[in-house]
């Protein structure tokens, strides 16, 4: 088997050095009566795609007119049982063969990854204005080579003391929202220096100033640390927020926020830090894990811990923040001692803040999330008020779904009171294997609690609790699941009244879509936190907005519905074109104002799309339900404008219904142009019925979005395209998805196939397999276990020995113990002698996934 060069997972370019590789890889292709190999595993210069206009010609010549595939009409593709030995092209090899450096994809690729993509929008806290939030393409190469600490699960950049390789803004627009739906002219943000990347923006409670971090690229290539600006809205003037350039921001965990309209509360670096740690030259000692105590300990394999102490040590130095409370004067104050902060949280009337921090003892065999965890509760200018917790390291959470740590945890601020805290305590020690009544218990407590007053139940819960959505003191609903049977509820409840006994409203299964009723429209507060939104009719009754997805087996019909809470009954007030356009409710518009919204003062925001025509925004207005177009971005990528999209269904040998979406390239017809080569990009999912498995999910109406890594970008070199099949690994009853996973993986891509092939877009011969992560697992399984329908492979950060993950994966959470033979079936490792077409292993050297270990890559390529 051949194994060919490890590639960056994000990157479109490959180094000189793989040239040798990617070649021999091509004609190894090529001598299987495969896609040709100027095709999909090389970057080669060919003509773009173009219809045919003859309908009588042969299928020769209808390929040689082709020109992306002319070097495999010249050699007989059009014959299944024949071989292809594409002629060499000399500007090729030479491109192959030259100096060092990286090479660029051919111009059609090349075009749609470098176009600049549309804004990120972000709307003022009273909906008047827009700032479009400007991106690049991709970032630099020189942005993903830099340095990084890998340390407790965290990789970290440690010259600007951040997460590694983080994303970036290159502007921000500024717009007015007039009450017509236009948008008044662009206003920059102005003040911070060329070249600058932005991060962290974010809307002051009033609407009046923005904040947002700067960094510079220095002369060395690295990147500058990151000091917080602030933006006056009207002017667009930015300038620092503090007054001493040498104040930067830590932003390894939290960053900043806004307690109130003129002051931030910020996680800055120590002023009096250091340099970093130096590593001893002589280790202290060796590195002793004892399992004395006998705790039965089963963890996932997780990557990038701690070492040693001297990553101890190097972990702190980085995490550390000192809390700064800085008003917009340049005013600071620093607030309680240094420590590894995480999280930063204001109560909604700005008296206090909740801070959750980690600390020592730390652990070598979990990530930094399961650290000692303490959280508190201070006064906004520091003083220390309570401790909600001090959980001690969590290294022993079972690995069962719904397993979660023992003690408080999602412990939050009520959006709809001053001050008052709410969390939830397991009941079974977090171990899901423990059956008990009640399993969770969520609790209620005031800042303010005096006289020793104790936490009041809020609610009982016999799954896991899932979150809660509130909305005053009569209405929050409550939502628990379990992963085993897929069961979810919603509960309704009155979390101030306590004569109102909490009832359930909803209980189904959440693999069935069909039968989901839809998600309640939040609205923003006055104190910037998000409640349910309340709407009043004429008639008497507590409504709410539900917006919903819509599945049903055409498609997504996405929904608003106006829901009676007390009865039950319904009344869609506005649906998607399901025609010709798709379209969903984005965000409510007309939530700025506290108290009860009437329905003929609504106002949403929309957004609309079809197969051709990309995303656009639109703001709805009721009674009279008029839309009123907001943006009017152009077209992405207008080469392909034309692309044809279609939603095709077909059935499994055992009658399970399956759902793809076949794209095919501008202008091409099966019966003029003949099959194409065939592109198969899939991912598996595992159900507990077939009925679910079987449902429709997505839209034939969503517009195509093409990024930088999509398989999509082929359809520029005139491949077709077969993206998501789905492939159902189904274990009903007692059953288990994955001790079918071959069986059902087999059969889910044969009839897959099979429907390309009978549509006439697909030459039998010339189909490639291709995934990502557990889509890779897939790739190199079908390639051992179903050789007579792929031609070759595409694996992008795959993991192929079920062994090196022996305590659970993906959806597993039996260990390899409990279900060996599942764990070495599923593993296209013990089958890798089977394989016997090409397969490309395509794996990020320094990998992060705690599924997809580097080493997965070399096990494939052993045999």
């Amino acid at each position: 088997m051949f194994l060919p060069k490890v590639y960056h997972r994000f990157s479109l370019l490959y180094p000189s050095c793989a040239a040798s590789s990617l070649r021999s890889f091509s004609s190894e292709l090529s001598s299987v009566s495969s896609i040709p190999a100027s095709g999909i595993l090389r970057f080669a210069r060919k003509k773009p795609f173009k219809p045919m206009t003859s309908r009588g010609a042969s299928a020769s010549s209808r390929l040689s007119r082709l020109a992306p595939f002319a070097s495999a009409a010249e050699n007989g593709a059009g014959d299944p049982n024949g071989s292809t030995a594409p002629s060499s092209r000399p500007e090729e090899d030479e491109e192959l063969s030259s100096g060092g450096g990286y090479h660029l994809p051919p111009k059609e690729i090349r075009d749609i990854v470098d176009a600049p993509p549309l804004p990120v929008l972000s709307f003022s806290p009273h909906r008047d204005k827009i700032l479009f939030l400007k991106r690049r393409a991709l970032p630099p190469l020189s942005e993903l080579a830099r340095p990084e600490e890998k340390l407790a699960g965290v990789r970290i950049d440690g010259n600007s003391n951040t997460r590694s390789r983080m994303s970036f803004y290159t502007g921000i627009g500024i717009h007015e929202l007039m009450d017509d739906g236009k948008l008044g002219p662009e206003r920059e943000v102005h003040g911070f220096p060329d070249g600058a990347k932005i991060n962290f923006v974010s809307w002051s409670r009033d609407g009046q100033h923005l904040s947002f971090t700067v960094r510079v690229d220095e002369e060395d290539g690295s990147s500058s640390k990151l000091r917080v600006w602030v933006a006056d809205v009207e002017s667009g003037k930015a300038r620092p927020l503090f007054e001493s350039p040498n104040i930067y921001l830590n932003a390894i965990f939290d960053s900043f926020v806004w307690v109130n309209a003129s002051t931030l509360l910020v996680c800055i670096i120590p002023i009096s830090r250091g340099s970093p740690p130096k590593k001893p030259l002589v280790p202290s000692g060796p590195k002793i894990q004892s399992n004395e105590q006998q705790n039965v300990v089963q963890v996932r394999t997780y990557q990038d811990l701690l070492k040693d102490e001297y990553d101890e040590d190097l972990f702190d130095y980085y995490a550390t923040s000192q809390l700064a409370l800085v008003s917009l004067d340049g005013t600071m104050k620093l607030i309680g001692p240094p420590a590894v902060y995480t999280s930063i949280d204001p109560s909604p009337d700005e008296k206090y803040v909740l801070v959750t921090s980690i600390h020592r003892p730390y652990s070598y065999i979990v990530p930094c999330g399961r650290f000692p965890k303490k959280a508190e509760v201070w006064t906004i200018d520091g003083k220390f008020v309570s401790e909600i917790c001090d959980l001690p390291l969590a290294e022993d959470i079972p690995i069962a779904f719904n397993s979660v740590r023992r003690g408080k945890r999602s412990i939050n601020w009520r959006p709809d009171k001053p001050s008052t805290l709410y969390w939830v305590e397991t009941q079974d020690g977090g171990d899901a294997k423990v059956e008990v009544a009640p399993r969770d218990i969520v609790y209620m407590q005031s800042a303010e609690a005096v006289n020793g007053e104790q936490p009041e139940v809020l609610h009982r819960l016999d799954l896991r609790y899932g979150g809660i959505s509130w909305c005053d003191d009569s209405l929050a609903l409550v939502y628990e699941s379990w992963y085993k049977t897929r069961r979810t509820r919603t509960w309704v409840i009155s979390p101030d009244q306590k004569d109102v006994i909490p009832r359930i409203l909803f209980d189904r299964s959440s693999e069935d879509v069909y039968s989901d009723p839809g998600s309640p429209m939040m609205r923003r507060t006055a104190a910037g936190t998000y409640v349910i939104a309340k709407i009043k009719k004429q008639s008497d009754g507590t409504y709410i907005l539900l917006n919903g997805s819509g599945a049903t087996p055409e498609g997504n019909v996405p929904f608003l519905d106006l829901f009676d809470i007390n009865t039950g009954s319904k009344e869609r007030i506005w649906e998607s074109d399901k025609e010709k356009y798709y379209e969903t409710v984005v965000a409510l518009m007309s939530d700025h104002t506290d108290g009860e919204l009437y329905i003929d003062q609504l106002k949403i925001l929309t957004s609309k799309e079809s197969k051709t025509e990309n995303t656009q925004y639109f703001l709805m207005t009721w009674p009279d339900k008029k839309a009123f177009q907001i943006t009017n971005f152009p077209h992405p990528y207008p080469q392909l404008a034309l692309l044809q999209k279609e939603m095709i269904k077909y059935q499994r040998k055992d009658g399970v219904q399956l759902t793809a979406t076949l794209y095919l390239p501008p202008g091409y017809s099966p019966s003029k142009d003949g099959p194409l080569p065939c592109l198969f990009w899939s991912y598996p999912g595992e159900f507990k019925s077939k009925d679910a498995a079987g449902q429709v999910r997505g839209s034939p109406n969503e517009f195509a979005g093409i990024g930088p890594t999509s398989a999509l970008l082929w359809l520029a070199r005139g491949f077709a395209i077969l993206s998501g099949p789905t492939i159902p690994i189904i274990g009903e009853g007692d059953e288990e998805a994955n001790d079918r996973y071959v069986e059902q993986l087999v059969a889910s891509a044969e009839a897959a196939v099979e429907e390309v092939i009978q549509r006439g877009v697909a030459y039998p011969n010339k189909i490639a397999v291709g995934g990502h992560s557990y889509g890779a697992f897939m790739t190199a399984n079908l390639l051992a276990h179903a050789p007579h329908l792929f031609c070759c492979g595409i694996a992008r950060s795959g993991a192929y020995n079920r062994t090196l993950t022996p305590f659970g994966f993906q959806n597993e959470d039996r260990t390899l113990w409990e279900a060996t033979n599942t764990y070495v079936e599923m593993s296209p490792f013990m089958s890798a002698n089977k394989i016997r077409k090409p397969i490309l292993l395509i794996h990020g050297e320094e990998d992060n996934n705690s599924g997809t270990l580097t080493m997965q890559l070399f096990c494939l390529g052993c045999p």
